[in-house]
Parts: C-alpha cells; structure tokens; sequence
C-alpha cells in the first residue's frame, strides 16, 4: 500500500443519533451524527414517524384537507340537488292527480 493515500481509521468512533441513541463503529471519522438509527427507524420499531425537514409531510396533508372538504361539499351539494329533485317529482305527481 501506499503511505499517506488513505484516510485515519478510527476503530471505535462514535455515532450519535437525534433520538439520544449512541454506539461505536469503526470510521474514517471520529464522531458521526445522524438523523435515525435502529433504534427509531420505523421500519425496526414498526412506530409511524414523519421525518421531514421542509415541511412537506405538512402541506401534503393540508392539501390532502382541502381535497376532501372539497369532496365533502361536492357529495353534499349533489346530495341537496337529488333530495330537490325528488321532492319536485314527488309535488308533480300529487298536482297530477
């Protein structure tokens, strides 16, 4: 091997999770934060967890809000304009007779 091409091997460098976690791996660096580990990834703790950094989880959701306010207000007012309907069919039919 060549001296000086690769980097410092630390044998027992540690990583620090956002969730308090920490445990030694080997690395070329010293300290190693991250954002989920086994710990707290839902995939291991089968927990349902958003991890979003730009707020997107959040306007999905209220997107998805307005979508169905939108569903509820469509289905009602078609449901106003059937009951109207009925009654109109059902005031004809009495004037018939």
């Amino acid at each position: 091997m060549k001296k000086d091409v690769h980097p410092k091997y630390f044998p027992n460098a540690e990583v620090i999770c956002a969730c308090g976690n920490k445990f030694q791996t080997g690395s070329t660096m010293p300290k190693i934060k991250i954002e989920v580990c086994f710990l707290c990834h839902p995939f291991y703790t089968g927990a349902h967890k958003y991890i979003d950094k730009a707020g997107r989880v959040d306007k999905f959701q209220e997107k998805m809000a307005k979508f169905e306010k939108m569903q509820k207000a469509k289905f009602h007012h078609l449901h106003e304009r059937s009951r109207k309907k009925k009654e109109a069919e059902e005031l004809l039919k009495t004037r018939k007779k």
